[in-house]
């Protein structure tokens, strides 16, 4: 079957307020002078991923809810200029937004503004199924109207990744995300045992690759029942913002999974491309290309 788009991302647009702030957690105080400005820019995480692969020549559509509202119009922009197309469905309540509070050391506190959507919100049925038949593959946002599109992504016969970022291993919400998709990223932050969890989604849903990303500390794969450690990359310049490097990991895993590489080697790119975004303030977009990962791939291999 000819597919017009590599990669359809469902969900995840939105825009961020970033401030840098001095620690975290953040003291109490009455105020806090914040030099370096407060900036409000499009970028949430389906958005990171979309820009992350189309920065590494994968043809990306991207659809979700939008308001029209300068909100709007700033991820609008994000994606005229990064030539990613876009299918914005009308959201009376506003586009979705969020304050990012990053501290020195590149981690973040992230508020997000519930009140932007509604739980009775739908992204439309011969919408998304149109453009899954389109797509040789689906990223789908752990959005509340993205889970009501799986079986319609599933139907369609596409096949599907998620990223269910710091989830617990607990909590329902996210398992209806985790056993519908056939490559699972999720963090370790939130986890106990990371092993147990990932063998759990690999057990009960239909998942081939499961990856939780550990920060610093690299990342764990699974794959055809085998764990491995896929060790950190060292960024090229220092860490700034954490902001985006679980999105970069994911675009980049993807950009492998889709031109044929085997799984670590998928996990590799993931490292270079997270690390990458780590040296890159959040108030900026500027992911890594295809020929710069390549490159670092290849460096840290042979090193």
């Amino acid at each position: 079957m000819s597919h017009d788009t590599d990669v359809l991302v469902l969900g995840g647009a939105g825009v961020d307020t970033i401030v840098y702030v001095p620690e975290l957690p953040l003291p109490y105080a009455d105020s806090y002078m914040i030099d370096s400005g407060i900036r409000t820019r499009a970028g949430q995480t389906g958005d990171f991923v979309a820009v992350g692969l189309s920065s590494l020549g994968l043809r990306t559509h991207h659809v979700d809810f939008l308001g029209e509202d300068p909100e709007g119009d700033l991820v609008r922009a994000l994606h005229g200029e990064h030539g990613i197309a876009l299918t914005a469905i009308p959201q009376p309540a506003g586009t979705k937004r969020a304050v990012n509070l990053v501290g020195p050391d590149g981690r973040r506190l992230s508020l997000y503004d519930t009140s932007r959507g509604h739980a009775e919100d739908r992204l439309p049925e011969e919408t998304v199924r149109a453009l899954a038949d389109a797509s040789r593959h689906v990223h789908v946002s752990i959005t509340q109207p993205c889970a009501h599109a799986l079986p319609t992504l599933r139907d369609a016969g596409a096949t599907l990744s998620t990223d269910l970022h710091n989830w617990d291993g607990e909590n329902p919400y996210h398992e209806s995300f985790a056993y519908a998709s056939d490559v699972v990223f999720l963090s370790t932050a939130a986890l106990d045992d990371p092993e147990r969890t990932m063998r759990r989604i690999a057990e009960r849903g239909r998942a081939e690759v499961v990856v939780a990303t550990a920060g610093a500390e690299g990342a764990y794969l699974l794959t055809d029942g085998e764990l491995s450690h896929v060790p950190p990359v060292r960024p090229a310049v220092p860490v700034v913002d954490s902001n985006g490097a679980g999105d970069a990991f994911a675009a980049a895993f993807l950009y492998g999974r889709l031109t044929g590489e085997p799984p670590h080697r998928c996990a590799l790119y993931g490292a270079v491309a997270g690390a990458h975004a780590c040296t890159v303030p959040s108030t900026r977009t500027a992911p890594i290309g295809r020929d710069e990962l390549i490159e670092r791939a290849a460096a840290f291999e042979g090193s």
